[in-house]
């Protein structure tokens, strides 16, 4: 998947949802009248004729339709039927697609406005935005059987029961959803990994790191056959304050921390004794001088410009598939010193690692306005770019020309695209939009093709086989935007954040211990209890949404 920004931008970038809470006029309880009701969809007329066993593009006899597309990011591109990818979806689907672009405080602008797009992407599954869809938006159930029952083909189940509200329709659909049927499947990777230098871990003898003991070991052994290199490194720690690198989630993640207690409610992970046992021993690798206080304080440019250069002996790395370039880079100029992923930092109770990937939520969801011209084929739109057609489309461009069958139900791009994807990427990205055109992307289509993925962390997915484990009872469990158990919570994160830190780079375990004493009792100070309890009902509910016992 490419984006450039990455998670880190989109779990950074929740909704104004302060602002947006009333949704201008367009809440539940001053719902302002649409041009278009989920009652009241237009009749189709002698368009076409709804087929249950064909997608209603192949049908829609209409000429032409303009429709605008709203994304809240600026960093979106707005080009439309000029690369190969859109024109192609305009040939198909008969469409001039106006893209709009813009950030919180313009969304709320079209909320205020009442002058809505006809379709809506956003980015926060959480927001209010998104909880009070129903006012704005048409449900996908109604359009799906009015205009386009093969949408139902397409569209994954448990990600509408997902989306929807309380009225038991869905009107969000996102892109990376993974389903518990997709986690089994084999055709997603993990993203996470403990990686080490190739040429590195040769040389210390390829020691066993997954203790505490096993690591310090190893760090000191690095440091003193490669005096020059950092021995452990980490993902950025975002400068706002909305994310910790790789040393909680992902790290609790390799632990095999639970994130529900045995009965079924919350588990505080950042409190869980195995966790805070590496913590600890971070905190004295950091004391050794085997972590760099560099690490703090540098940013994912330059965190990529390290990975880029070898500068770290080892990683606990979260997202590696977006560090992929960086990544490669260093192991093209040095083959054998490229990053290999080992079984290094494992828990110390025994517990298998349970990696994440991209949850039921995804990441960029999809809506259709209230205000729509053409619902009908809005909803097309969705069908097409969810369909196989759409799917191969935006990944791999057109069969013949960009990319053809390699056997073995798999595809590769032809030499000539190939060779302007290595070589020219950015004519691979303005002229062709393969992989660009994301917003109904499933990592399921990348399996597909050997050349997914640069070489470099495909070893690094290897090893994650079989880790993989769905979480989506815990996904969007923070309280309603704007309560006041969601200003607790966003007090208790920044002060998480700090906390965490203060202990990696406390001068003993003592201090370290006072630290975590002084976080417990801010989360006491600030309604914890509370939240909890908020956490504990959407879990109940989620469980529900998804049949999960």
């Amino acid at each position: 998947m490419s984006m450039k920004k990455g998670y880190k931008w989109a779990l950074g970038t929740t909704l104004a949802a302060a602002s947006i809470l009333t949704l201008a006029a367009c809440g539940s309880g001053d719902k302002k009248e649409s041009s278009t009701k989920a009652t009241d969809l237009p009749d189709l007329g002698d368009r076409y004729e709804v087929d249950k066993t064909k997608a209603a593009w192949t049908l829609d006899t209409k000429e032409e339709t303009d429709l605008t597309w709203y994304v809240n990011a600026d960093w979106w591109n707005t080009e439309f039927g000029e690369d190969l990818v859109t024109k192609k979806v305009k040939e198909d689907l008969n469409i001039n697609i106006k893209f709009v672009t813009g950030d919180d405080t313009k969304l709320n602008t079209l909320f205020a406005g009442g002058d809505m797009p006809d379709i809506v992407t956003i980015f926060d599954s959480n927001s209010q935005v998104a909880r009070k869809a129903e006012s704005w938006a048409l449900p996908l159930q109604d359009l799906a059987d009015k205009y386009d029952p093969y949408f139902y083909d397409v569209a994954a189940e448990d990600t509408l029961n997902w989306y929807k509200l309380s009225d038991g329709k869905s009107y969000g659909y996102p892109d990376y959803s993974n389903t518990a049927d997709d986690y089994a499947s084999g055709d997603i990777y993990s993203r996470d990994a403990f990686i080490i230098r190739k040429d590195v871990y040769e040389a210390i003898g390829e020691p066993d790191m997954s203790t505490p003991e096993g690591f310090q070991k190893a760090m000191a052994d690095i440091k003193a056959q490669f005096p020059d290199l950092v021995p452990f490194g980490f993902n950025d720690f975002a400068a706002d304050g909305s994310g910790n690198g790789s040393m909680d989630g992902v790290l609790q993640d390799r632990l095999g921390v639970p994130y529900l207690t045995e009965d079924g409610t919350y588990y505080d992970r950042n409190l869980d004794e195995d966790y805070l046992t590496w913590i600890k021993t971070f905190r004295q690798a950091r004391q050794d001088g085997y972590i760099s206080d560099d690490s703090f304080t540098d940013d994912g440019d330059r965190f990529k410009e390290k990975i880029s250069t070898g500068e770290y002996a080892t990683m606990l790395i979260g997202s590696f598939v977006n560090q992929g370039i960086s990544l490669q880079t260093f192991a093209s100029a040095n083959p054998d010193g490229e990053y290999i992923a080992v079984d290094g930092v494992m828990s110390t109770k025994g517990n298998e690692p349970t990696l994440t990937q991209a949850g039921i939520s995804g990441w960029m969801i999809n809506y259709i306005s209230q205000n729509a011209k053409d619902p009908a084929k809005a909803i097309q739109v969705f069908t097409y770019l969810l369909s196989d057609e759409g799917q191969m489309l935006t990944n791999y461009g057109i069969e013949g020309e960009t990319y053809e069958d390699a056997g073995d139900g798999k595809v590769q791009f032809t030499e000539e695209t190939r060779n302007i994807q290595l070589n020219d990427p950015e004519k691979f990205q303005l002229e062709y939009r393969i992989g660009e055109f994301i917003q109904f992307g499933h990592d399921r289509y990348k399996a597909l093709s050997d050349q997914s993925y640069v070489d470099a962390v495909k070893q690094l997915q290897e090893w994650g086989d079989g880790k993989l484990t769905p979480e989506f009872a815990t996904e969007n469990i923070g309280p309603e935007a704007a309560s006041q158990e969601a200003r607790a919570l966003s007090a208790i994160t920044t002060n998480w954040g700090t906390t965490l830190v203060g202990m990696l780079r406390s001068d003993s375990d003592d201090a370290a211990d006072d630290l975590l004493n002084k976080y417990k009792d801010f989360q006491q100070q600030n309604s914890i209890d509370a939240i909890n309890k908020v956490r504990n009902e959407k879990i109940t509910e989620n469980k529900e949404k998804l049949g999960m016992e």
